[in-house]
């Protein structure tokens, strides 16, 4: 199924709802996390991107500016706390603070169903997806009680609500960042601090290679999906920007889901 979307570019944003921002994207030289720096920075926002691989950083970083973003770039192994400390001192020495929190980094080093799933990779999938989301919002905390509010936004996904067969211990993680936003959220409404999470559906990146990478697992990953198409990351990143900016200035404690249709609460 085709369609003709014409979704939001830079020449199409009027809206400037971040203007005098500081934001934090963690794996963000590509996919999801590409498109929200992208966005944030086309309203206003000055953005610091990070990935594991200092090439991407650049190149990221590189077609940013050529979008007319003000951004920087660092490397960030988001399980190494050495670098998870540099980036958070990098966007406050480079733009003089952080005002927003983006954590978007995650893996899955198998595919498989939950209980087939190694310890190995299990270990693996919550350290990145869960333990560091965590961690990302604790040591960026300080800074954003500097600003007096902010806001953090951790990336979850859809099958955290209804899992995806081959993604089974991956998707028992995004059920966790459902408890971490709501929990986080109540700690933090007295600070003017938000603390909200993205489910998305399934996107067009390459981390969703796994649902995609056959015609019939396309078939039946299309058949869960009402609107009949996946999604691509700018559609993800329009919720993000709504969420992190003023206009959701009573959300909290909330998981918008974006996905075209896709079952997930009741």
């Amino acid at each position: 199924m085709t369609m003709d979307r014409k979704l939001c570019s830079g020449s199409g944003i009027a809206a400037k709802r971040l203007t005098g921002k500081v934001a934090v994207v963690t794996a963000s030289t590509e996919g999801i996390g590409y498109a929200i720096a992208e966005r944030l920075g086309q309203e206003g926002a000055k953005v610091v991107v990070s990935s594991r691989k200092q090439q991407n950083v650049d190149r990221a970083v590189n077609e940013l500016r050529s979008a007319g973003v003000e951004v920087s770039g660092i490397k960030c192994h988001v399980a190494n706390a050495t670098d998870r400390k540099a980036l958070f001192d990098h966007a406050a020495q480079k733009f003089g603070g952080i005002d927003i929190l983006v954590s978007n980094a995650a893996v899955n080093p198998e595919v498989g169903g939950v209980l087939e799933c190694s310890e190995s990779a299990w270990d693996k999938i919550f350290e990145v997806n869960v333990k560091c989301s965590y961690l990302l919002a604790k040591e960026a905390l300080p800074f954003l009680r500097e600003r007096k509010g902010g806001s953090i936004i951790f990336i979850s996904s859809i099958a955290g609500f209804q899992p995806f067969q081959l993604l089974g211990a991956y998707s028992v993680s995004k059920t966790a960042l459902f408890g971490l936003t709501k929990a986080a959220s109540q700690e933090l409404a007295t600070e003017n601090i938000r603390v909200n999470c993205i489910a998305p559906g399934v996107v067009q990146t390459k981390f969703a290679g796994a649902l995609q990478e056959s015609d019939a697992a396309k078939e039946e990953t299309l058949s869960r999906i009402p609107m009949g198409r996946i999604a691509q990351p700018k559609e993800i990143s329009g919720v993000c920007a709504f969420l992190v900016s003023d206009d959701a200035s009573y959300v909290t404690g909330e998981t918008i889901v974006a996905s075209g249709g896709m079952a997930s609460r009741l």
